[in-house]
């Protein structure tokens, strides 16, 4: 296992670096977006833009790149957005807002949705299942988005129980700002409802048919101790991973639903340094996105085998 895991981490820096370089490479091939001439901050940023080296080889650019960020992390400086102010001050600020909105999302949705699949498989082939089932395919189905417009027109326009944007500010943890945040983590919930409904429904239902299940019943277990005892803990072998991938995205966000309900996130910063062309804003979010997507991927596989003693990982035989 401790073999396995260093090879995966290997693995993973070794992606994460290439993915980088890429985006770096096409980034820097893009035309630089003109500095306003009165403005202060301009020399500074040109000073910086010869520093790095933009009139060098892609490969030695991206070399001075790194070295800034391992010696100094150095990620540069914002010249659109916020012109002259540190690329990584600037994501920091934003990152707290994402968290803080995808966490309250899925502290009630993963609960939720593995009550719904449970209720679906012990209600298999019954109305209960087919209604719970076809719903999760139509909200798998939905594009987020839809949601967002939906719970925006039903519950903030006709209802007015919610602002439209979630309120300005970082009093993250007061009554009024949660409430400014309802709509986009109800936004945020069908999908992650829905996925691990679907997720539990297969595997409890797999479960519950197995020949062990049986003995179990047979042995003098009613069906309620059978299920608690031996059929969920087997099917959370598959559904607990998946809970750790979930925390980790929370750092990730929505870049849609943050533009929508105007949460000042990573995910709107992403979108405006796009629009913008604020290329050193955009290269970090890139970058964070990546060891997100690679860190969640990680953790989901080494935690299978510490969840079930049976799995080895990285095991020939």
């Amino acid at each position: 296992m401790f073999k396995y895991t260093l090879q995966r981490l290997l693995y993973m820096i070794i992606v994460f670096f290439v993915i980088t370089f890429m985006c770096f490479v096409l980034i820097r091939m893009l035309p630089l977006p003109a500095l306003p001439p009165d403005d202060i901050h301009t020399e500074v940023i040109q000073m910086r833009r010869e520093a790095l080296g933009y009139n060098k080889p892609y490969l030695v650019q991206f070399g001075i790149f790194l070295r800034g960020i391992f010696t100094k992390f150095d990620w540069g400086l914002s010249e659109q957005l916020y012109t002259g102010r540190s690329v990584l001050t600037i994501f920091l600020e934003k990152l707290p807002a994402t968290m803080i909105v995808n966490l309250y999302s899925i502290l009630w949705t993963i609960p939720v949705g593995i009550a719904l699949g449970i209720w679906a498989a012990l209600k298999k082939n019954t109305w209960v299942d087919y209604l719970i089932s076809t719903l999760t395919m139509v909200v798998i189905s939905v594009p987020s988005f839809v949601y967002a417009f939906l719970v925006q027109y039903i519950f903030c326009f006709r209802l007015r129980l919610f602002p439209l944007i979630m309120k300005g500010g970082s009093d993250y943890f007061s009554m009024e700002m949660f409430k400014s945040m309802v709509p986009a983590i109800l936004s945020l919930s069908f999908g992650v409802i829905a996925g691990f409904c679907r997720t539990t429904r297969a595997e409890l239902t797999e479960v519950l048919t197995s020949e062990f299940m049986l003995l179990a019943r047979t042995k003098g277990l009613t069906k309620a101790q059978a299920t608690v005892r031996h059929a969920l803990r087997n099917c959370f072998v598959v559904i607990v991973p998946g809970i750790f991938g979930e925390f980790i995205g929370i750092l990730g966000g929505s870049l849609i639903i943050e533009n929508i309900f105007a949460i000042p996130g990573v995910g709107g910063l992403t979108l405006n340094a796009i629009r913008s062309q604020d290329y050193n804003v955009f290269i970090m979010s890139t970058c964070f996105y990546t060891a997100i997507g690679l860190a969640a991927s990680l953790v989901v596989d080494i935690s299978y085998g510490f969840i079930d003693p049976r799995i080895r990982m990285g095991s020939k035989k």
